[in-house]
């Protein structure tokens, strides 16, 4: 991997090799499942384009922007924006997708401040990264040993410090998960051999998995979510039925009255 250009690249560059496509198989199957139900107009996915984390949304409009300019029509992007400034309007995107974008950022709460802005109420946010706590990313503190991910380790994001972002802004934990607990073996056989490492890890040390990837919701402060219009209008008229019926219709008489 060259020095020259962004880690971004890199880690596209990375998602090719073997435990590459470990680590994008174990998170395509958890975001599928974070925004396979999420509804709106406007879904939008920072970064790594050429990797389709939108697919099981159905939002009409879905767009996959890239970080850089450099080859970024052949990766599958048709918009090139930073992540610091999107180019969107506040509250106008339901559903946000940073596939290790924090990570590759020098500021990576900025990015958080920014994708707070654009999300509308209730909007979803989905962020994947690497652990720094797992084994491959104290490997890469080790002096001597060549490192094993594309992204340096003091860079890495660790999930207990998003959850305090979280808490600064407008954005409320929804759920999360870590995976990838296989050894990071180069050859793909070695790594299926190690399958059986997910299942423990994930009873056992579910912390210490190599990527974690979490959803939070954007909520303000009180927002009151109303219903169909046409149901408080249905209820009003049948409250208003039954009043009506029972009042005395205009000419109406009393039989005391009609026997005076």
């Amino acid at each position: 991997m060259s020095a020259d250009q962004p880690i971004i690249l890199d880690l596209a560059e990375w998602l090719n090799t073997p435990p590459g496509q470990y680590v994008q198989g174990w998170e395509q199957k958890q975001i599928d499942a974070m925004v396979g139900n999420v509804f709106g107009y406007h879904a939008i996915q920072v970064g790594l384009p050429h990797w389709d984390l939108l697919k099981a949304n159905r939002i009409p409009y879905k767009e996959r922007t890239h970080i850089e300019s450099f080859q970024a029509s052949d990766l599958g992007a048709t918009l090139v924006a930073q992540p610091e400034n999107l180019p969107f309007e506040s509250q106008s995107i339901d559903l946000l997708v940073l596939p290790h974008v924090l990570e590759c950022s020098s500021d990576p709460h900025r990015i958080l401040r920014e994708a707070e802005r654009v999300l509308v109420p209730e909007g979803r946010l989905v962020i994947s990264g690497f652990n720094p706590w797992s084994l491959w990313g104290v490997s890469d503190r080790i002096p001597g040993i060549d490192p094993l991910l594309p992204v340096p380790a003091h860079l890495q994001v660790s999930l207990p410090r998003i959850k305090d972002w979280f808490k600064l802004l407008s954005l409320e934990l929804d759920r999360g998960r870590f995976g990838c607990y296989r050894p990071a073996c180069s050859d793909k056989v070695w790594l299926e051999r190690w399958a059986f490492m997910d299942a423990a890890g994930d009873r056992w040390w579910p912390v210490c998995g190599a990527v974690y990837v979490v959803s939070a919701i954007k909520r303000v402060a009180g927002m009151r979510l109303v219903g169909p219009a046409w149901k408080t209008k249905k209820r009003r008229s049948r409250r208003h039925a039954v009043v009506a019926s029972r009042r005395p219709q205009a000419g109406a008489f009393k039989e005391e009255d009609a026997k005076s």
